[in-house]
């Protein structure tokens, strides 16, 4: 009898319901229910947490099972944010251009009004025109569908062209970082149609929802942010478990080995590598109304370099391992850099952490790689007793004499 997924996978099931109580005790003790024990800004700093885990598990699932180090997966992450993102600008100003020509004798035609926007929008880099791009900026259903299609399809072209050329280990880990830089590069010139450096802004302004105060708004989005998370999860977990799963730690231990089997390596790591790119692209969707703007340099590779920092200090190879490195880092580093650690005063010096912090963090993953390169996950197999078999010279493969535990160990 084949046990439930739940049963083949308790962290699973652990994970969800620390997820549940954790969503739950967070919006009870918020200001939107009364309680104001947790403020607004951390509700949105939480929220925010939430979404940067969710692209931890994405990036678990593409390096830590299938070995494939993307250094381009926060690419994906800024993509989704600025489709969504098209949306909210322009449907945010378009009501305040309605607004701003109400009072006039006549009401304002159709294009006025898109040419009201294109100037709101657009002054800012010198323009006037919406860009073709924007299109579809007035569809909520259609900018949602391209919150998936565009990361989607960018990371499927890259991968199919990349993957069908064998480009694998460190090779492929600089294309993906070059592919980062020059989208980030071309964001950030004025005529990419998304306003340069100026990026979009004012993103926590919802359509429709002006009467309904930020502190109801940020538990929603905290909610959201959770079921993405919940569901990310099981998906990767499920991705993870079974045959398939099996195959893809394959092809990150020998790939070799799993394409002389028969299996069609560049089909599942081009399968993998797309699907964890939309997985991104969904978190990033849900992180960047919260944070309220977005702009070229959170696509810069430095933020996909992070991301890796991320997996690794929590464990590479667990997803709860992603969530908790995601987590922490993302935590610590608001702590730091907000100004409310204090400073060390040294007399000679003074050490103020919102300059220290990044070397902190290098730091940190330079010792995990050397002392724990299970990271923090791997304390769980310790507490849980698990490791590697006592197996007492007994064989370690199918031969008789195979990969003999002393073999093993050299």
């Amino acid at each position: 009898m084949e046990r439930s997924f739940f049963a083949r996978n308790p962290s699973a099931l652990i994970f969800i319901l620390l997820l549940a109580a954790f969503t739950l005790g967070v919006t009870l003790l918020s200001e939107g229910f009364g309680m104001d024990v947790v403020s607004t800004s951390m509700v949105k700093t939480l929220g925010k947490t939430l979404c940067l885990c969710l692209v931890a598990v994405a990036m678990d699932l593409v390096w830590g099972y299938c070995g494939i180090l993307s250094l381009g997966h926060f690419a994906f992450f800024g993509l989704g944010g600025y489709m969504i993102g098209m949306w909210l600008m322009y449907e945010r100003t378009k009501a305040i251009v309605i607004s701003a020509t109400a009072g006039g004798p006549l009401p304002a035609t159709p294009e006025e009004i898109r040419e009201g926007i294109g100037v709101q929008i657009f002054g800012v880099v010198g323009g006037s025109e919406i860009p073709p791009i924007w299109y579809f900026a007035d569809s909520l259903t259609i900018q949602l569908a391209l919150v998936v299609l565009v990361p989607g399809l960018l990371a499927l072209i890259f991968g199919w062209l990349a993957f069908r050329s064998r480009v694998a280990g460190v090779y492929l880990s600089i294309l993906t970082q070059a592919m980062t830089l020059a989208l980030s590069l071309y964001l950030f010139q004025n005529d990419s149609g998304l306003r340069g450096n100026n990026g979009l802004s004012g993103l926590q302004n919802l359509p429709g929802a002006e009467n309904v105060p930020q502190t109801l708004i940020s538990i929603y989005f905290l909610w959201a942010s959770a079921l993405a998370l919940g569901l990310g999860y099981l998906l990767a977990a499920w991705v993870a478990g079974g045959k398939f799963g099996s195959v893809i730690r394959g092809i990150r231990d020998d790939e070799a080995r799993v394409r002389f089997l028969g299996y069609h390596v560049e089909g599942y790591k081009l399968f993998v590598f797309t699907l964890t790119a939309v997985i991104a692209a969904i978190a990033g969707a849900l992180y960047y109304p919260q944070a309220g703007i977005i702009n070229p340099a959170e696509i810069a590779p430095i933020a996909s370099i992070y991301l890796a920092v991320w997996v690794a200090i929590g464990g590479r190879g667990r997803l709860y391992g992603a969530v908790i490195g995601a987590a922490l880092v993302s935590l610590v580093s608001t702590w730091f850099t907000g100004g409310q650690a204090p400073d060390i005063p040294l007399g000679f010096y003074t050490v103020q952490w919102v300059d220290w912090w990044l070397i902190l963090l290098g730091l940190s993953f330079v010792l995990v790689t050397l002392f724990a390169p299970k990271g923090i996950g791997g304390l769980f197999d310790l507490i849980a007793g698990r490791g590697s078999p006592e197996r007492h010279g007994a064989d370690l493969g199918p031969d008789p004499g195979a990969l003999r535990e002393k073999e093993a160990e050299e």
